[in-house]
Parts: structure tokens; sequence; C-alpha cells
């Protein structure tokens, strides 16, 4: 059996019994005809004669062709992914991509705002129910860092409106109460009473979602995306905001302005310190701060350097 045709057979697991979205199938499509030209041109026509330095060929190949990290390891774990289908079906008794290690990817952070840029992100003046969604929607992740599936996926029941608090439903089934600050808090006060309003007009009033869509629905991290992305242009503000720089903001500026970094952990819902201090980045000068006040032999001692070498 040639690559083509196995990739073909591949595809239609994939599509019938897997029941991957069709875009998804496409995409293995595309990625694996590349392996499939790949392998005719170094004269590898069968799925039995593919060997490991092949594939590794492969990868160098599309290293020196400038490829980025994250599109070569998406093209060989379609690789894998096909190999591992054709010794599960007997086509083949081992699995060359098995071996062959992905391409390490530089860990890039989520763009975030400076304070200032956030406060004019935030300065929202409409007065319809899209313009205090908007401001709720955006007062709410910045100031509590949930995630945006969280927030997304929360009910009005959530609320505690006396502890002025949400429960969310963090990854692994995790629950933890997020705080709202008072603008947040008030900006939610604002917003449910149209809340209210726009659904009991559509009939939709039983809906316990606590942010919707302009249909009545849940409104989905997608569409929340899309409401972040048109506010940034209506402000101007040359930076690429997704719905996670207000979780990275949150924690820089809590942590800029003295928060613990344990604390900080809790708040964003993270069960190893290493994470959270991947999300987070504080500002050289508060860190060479801290380090000289609380480090005993990081400042010079009173009457001289003591490290003189005695005579």
């Amino acid at each position: 059996m040639n690559v083509a045709e196995a990739t073909q057979r591949y595809l239609h697991y994939l599509e019938r019994v897997r029941r991957l979205a069709s875009a998804t199938v496409e995409a293995y499509r595309n990625d694996l005809s590349v392996f499939a030209a790949f392998a005719g041109a170094e004269d590898t026509q069968s799925v039995g004669d593919v060997t490991t330095p092949l594939v590794r060929r492969w990868v160098r190949v599309m290293g020196e062709q400038r490829l980025a990290a994250t599109s070569v390891n998406r093209r060989l774990s379609a690789l894998r992914g096909l190999f591992t289908f054709l010794v599960g079906e007997g086509t083949v008794s081992h699995n060359p991509a098995a071996s062959v290690r992905s391409v390490k990817t530089p860990r890039r952070l989520p763009e975030t705002l400076f304070e200032q840029e956030m406060e004019e992100m935030l300065r929202i003046d409409r007065e319809d129910f899209a313009g205090l969604r908007t401001r709720a929607l955006l007062e709410i992740l910045y100031s509590t860092g949930a995630r945006i599936t969280e927030i997304c996926s929360a009910n009005v029941d959530d609320l505690l409106f006396r502890r002025r608090a949400l429960l969310v439903h963090g990854k692994g089934g995790k629950d933890r109460f997020v705080f709202l600050g008072d603008v947040a808090f008030d900006a939610l006060r604002a917003y449910l009473p149209y809340r209210h309003e726009f659904l009991l007009r559509r009939g939709l009033d039983t809906c316990k979602a606590l942010f919707v869509n302009l249909r009545g629905g849940r409104l989905t991290p997608r569409g929340a995306a899309g409401i972040i992305s048109q506010r940034l242009s209506e402000t101007g503000l040359s930076k690429h905001l997704t719905p996670h720089g207000f979780r990275h903001s949150f924690a820089t500026h809590i942590l800029n302005h003295g928060a613990d970094i344990r604390v900080v952990q809790e708040l964003l819902g993270h069960s190893r310190l290493s994470t959270t201090q991947v999300y987070t980045h504080v500002g050289m000068d508060r860190l060479q701060r801290v380090y000289r006040e609380a480090h005993p032999h990081a400042r010079r001692q009173n009457g001289g350097d003591h490290h003189k070498e005695k005579q």
C-alpha cells in the first residue's frame, strides 16, 4: 500500500469512526499530503518502506524551510497518527515516527496591556444591552483573572452578591471562587437588568447563562474573543489581545502591586506554582528591589566593604 492510499484509509477512519470535524480531517489531509510528496521525492512509495531516518530527514527539511515549529510538530503528529492506525490494522509492524522527537517551540506569553491601556479598554460609555454586556464582560475578566471558558460557562446562580464573588468551574472539575472588584461589581449590576429584559422579550427568561449572545444563547469563548477584538479596534490600541490576555494582565498587574505569587496562584486556579510563573512577568525594577530588601548580603554593609582581604 502506498502512502497516498494509506492516507485515504486513515482519513476515512477519522471521518466515519472517530467522527472528527470536516475541517480537522481536511487539516490531516493537507499535512499528510506534504509527507506523501516528500516520500515520493525520496523514492519511497510504500508505507512499509517508510523509516525513522526518512521521517527525521523530513523534519530537518521542514526546519531548513523555516517552517514554524508548531506547524512542523502538527505535521509530525499527523504522521504518527497515520502509522498508529496502520499498526493497529496490521498493515505495518511498527511506527517509524514514534521515536522522532517534536521540535522545541518557543514559549510565547499572550500579549498584555499596560494599566493605562487597560483603563482605556474598559472605558465604555454605551448604555444599551450590547455596551453594558461588553463592559461587564471585560471588567469581570480583568477583575477575576478567570479563564474565558470559566466565565462563558458561568450561570447567574453562580454569583454570590453578598460576597461579591463568582463560583467558576475550572480545569479538572476544580471549582473556586473569584472576586469582583467594585468597578466590576457595578458593571455587572448595570448589565443584569438589561440581560433579563433582553431575554424576556425573546421568551428566553429561563436561560441561566450569565453572559448571552445577541440571539439569546450562551456567549461562547469565540464570541467573547470577537467582542474583545471589536473593542480593541474601537480604542485604536495597536495590540493583538485575546481573552487570555486579560488573565495575563490581571496576574501581571497585581504582582506589580505587591501581591504574593502564591496568592496569585490560588486566584488563577493553578495547581503548580511553575505555571503561575510562566503566566506572569514582573518588572525587573521590582524584582531587583525585592531582592535588595530581602537578601542580607545584597547591600553594602555599614562600615565599608566587609569582604576586604585581611592584610
